[in-house]
């Protein structure tokens, strides 16, 4: 939850109930929905987007619009390792690059 103090355990035991309450089955409709959350595999979740498309002069990311499931998935995953090496590199520190993060990285290399 982070550093702070609270003035008694009440607040952090309905968030540690929570907590062990996610991971038990049968507390989503879709099982795997707390395997695509931020932390998992030692990374931060990549921005998310929403309508509109542009909103404050802000624009959603092409590739998110484009329909190519596989791209957009790179994407999450190329984001989330950019997010977690500048806000959280010690999660990254004992954690190896999987195929296809090292195919992204030798995919960006090439078009520069």
């Amino acid at each position: 939850m982070g550093d702070f103090i609270l003035t008694g355990g009440e607040l952090a035991a309905c968030v540690m109930i929570d907590a062990i309450t996610r991971l038990q089955k049968g507390t989503f409709a879709k099982e795997d929905v707390v395997c695509k959350e931020s932390f998992e595999d030692n990374l931060l979740e990549a921005p998310q987007y929403t309508r509109p498309e542009v909103w404050r002069r802000r624009k959603v990311p092409a590739v998110l619009l484009s329909g190519n499931h596989k791209l957009i998935e790179e994407w999450k995953l190329n984001e989330a390792l950019k997010l977690t090496k500048k806000l959280r590199p010690d999660l990254l520190d004992n954690r190896p690059l999987k195929t296809s993060e090292k195919e992204i990285k030798r995919l960006k290399r090439r078009k520069q």
